[in-house]
């Protein structure tokens, strides 16, 4: 056996802890997973009695405040304002369905200022002609919007396109062909940069507007590619009574360079225990595994 001096042996020691404090820093120097969540949060509507919004707005931005990247559907413009008014932290975009301004439903997208960079962003209506202001397209009852945006992650320089959706409620061909219009926006026009489409489709899953999502392969439902089991309940309704079953109809897909760690269907509750919103909202913790092409 060779026998190293002991100044020798001192030196081997110190080189291999220093290589492992070096590995631990770059280890705590990986950025965060993107925490991504999709709230239909209820419209201000003054006959819900224990359940109107200024009962419930406190849950809702407490919520809101923990994530990174936020869809809501059903926003009214006096909900907007108080949304934005405490969340500072958070820039956001999103037009009102009716005029393409303050008018009707918004379906906002909410991102945390300290991580992303905004690089573009618009709104299209789902209809049979989507840059047309105020549309309701095929059967649906009322205008139907697609926010979108691009994003760029500061952490790491990869690019995120993020869609938020609120499908009509009564119409089926409207919301058959409403998922058929993402599809072809995201294939013809966002391709394989790390791509999210958001919201309450009105839905369930392997439905025909599902399916019309899932087409092609370019999107999956974030829940079949959770690493981890799926938390929470497996409906996303509760009407304010309480969690239908198996009426998951707020959902997340993902395409592109994404690795969903976890998904979670939440179940918040304001200060007097009853429930945040009559939707649940369903939150996904990512990672972004490449820089995607810029939007032009």
């Amino acid at each position: 056996m060779v026998n190293f001096p002991a100044w020798l042996r001192l030196f081997c020691v110190l080189l291999s802890l220093n290589s492992i404090q070096l590995s631990e820093i770059q280890a705590d120097e990986s950025p965060s997973p993107i925490r991504l969540m999709t709230y239909n949060i209820r419209y201000d509507n003054p006959r819900d009695g224990k359940d109107v919004w200024r009962n419930r707005v406190d849950a809702v931005v407490d919520l809101i405040s923990k994530q990174d990247v936020i869809g809501l559907q059903e926003v009214t413009a006096g909900q907007l304002d108080a949304l934005v008014a405490r969340l500072v932290d958070f820039q956001f975009y999103g037009l009102g369905r009716d005029d393409g301004k303050r008018g009707g439903e918004h379906a906002p997208i909410f991102f945390r200022k300290e991580r992303f960079e905004q690089l573009d962003r618009g709104t299209f209506w789902l209809s049979q002609r989507p840059a047309e202001v105020g549309v309701a397209g095929w059967d649906a009852s009322l205008p139907r919007t697609c926010t979108w945006m691009l994003l760029k992650d500061k952490t790491t320089g990869s690019n995120l396109w993020v869609a938020n959706a609120h499908f009509d409620h009564r119409g089926s061909k409207s919301r058959l062909e409403s998922g058929r219009l993402i599809t072809k926006v995201v294939r013809d026009q966002v391709k394989d940069m790390p791509t999210i489409v958001m919201g309450d489709f009105n839905c369930l899953p392997e439905s025909p507007p599902y399916q019309a999502l899932i087409d092609g392969n370019l999107l999956v439902d974030a829940r079949k590619a959770s690493k981890q089991e799926v938390a929470g309940p497996d409906s996303t309704w509760n009407g304010f009574r309480g969690v239908i079953p198996e009426r998951i109809i707020d959902h997340v897909f993902v395409g592109g360079p994404i690795e969903v760690e976890q998904l979670s269907t939440l179940d918040p509750k304001t200060a007097s225990g009853r429930f945040a919103s009559d939707h649940l909202p369903v939150r996904i913790l990512m990672r972004l595994m490449s820089s995607g092409p810029s939007q032009n």
